[in-house]
């Protein structure tokens, strides 16, 4: 049986509670693009996971609502709610349809590591437009388009280096690493589909960022050092 997202799902929890610089790092620079008092906002979390980014956000005095369409990842993000209440709500949903959230119902959307694996992005960029409310913003990461190509891997002898596979290859795919989450999944998208997907739907680009590891990060995977893992984007609908 091939690996899914419900598959791994206590893996993943697993060791994300244990403590992951590669998590962390993606969860903070996201965390970067949003105001520290969110007292007045609502957000959603697309594509939660167990829960790491929303519990965050929730510490910002926001109302958040995480949605993952994974059972079992929510049972996770539920239990670390029951273990620290927050205020987080969770759903089964899709992030193509977000069918149980309200149109025009909140003034954020956030997406961490997840809009990579919706298969739909068209759907899931239409869905977001109509759940956020006008001016709302949209913000997201994804492993970097042009390094976390499918099949990508690191030289072997000397300095370390990424060795690209076919960047133009875009579709489904699964790593082969018996210990990576993406073993699960995930769409490869090149940047400019991202970019020209975000304009087709009316979004505006405020901002598109590389971020370099941090000293954690690459104290973990010193082969790191020097190449972003994530492509960070902020947009906002009219």
């Amino acid at each position: 049986m091939a690996d899914s997202w419900n598959t791994i799902a206590d893996w993943y929890a697993e060791l994300l509670r244990a403590g992951s610089a590669m998590h962390d790092f993606a969860r903070d620079i996201l965390l970067d693009r949003l105001p520290d008092d969110l007292g007045d906002q609502r957000i959603l979390d697309l594509g939660c996971g167990e829960g790491i980014l929303i519990r965050a956000v929730a510490a910002r005095s926001a109302s958040v609502i995480g949605i993952d369409p994974a059972p079992r990842m929510i049972r996770h993000a539920r239990a670390a709610e029951a273990g620290r209440r927050t205020g987080a709500v969770y759903a089964v949903d899709d992030g193509c349809t977000l069918s149980t959230v309200p149109t025009s119902s909140v003034e954020w959307v956030i997406a961490g590591l997840s809009l990579n694996n919706v298969p739909d992005l068209p759907a899931a960029l239409t869905a977001v437009r109509r759940v956020l409310v006008a001016g709302g913003r949209l913000v997201f990461t994804v492993p970097h388009p042009c390094f976390e190509v499918p099949h990508a891997t690191w030289t072997e002898a000397g300095t370390p280096r990424r060795v690209i596979g076919s960047y133009l290859a875009e579709g489904f795919w699964r790593s082969a690493n018996p210990e990576g989450a993406r073993r699960a999944g995930n769409q490869h998208r090149t940047l400019s589909t991202y970019v020209t997907a975000l304009i087709g739907h009316g979004f505006t680009i405020e901002a598109m960022a590389e971020p370099a590891p941090n000293a954690q990060l690459t104290a973990q995977q010193t082969q790191r050092a020097g190449l972003p893992p994530f492509l960070l984007v902020q947009a906002r609908q009219p």
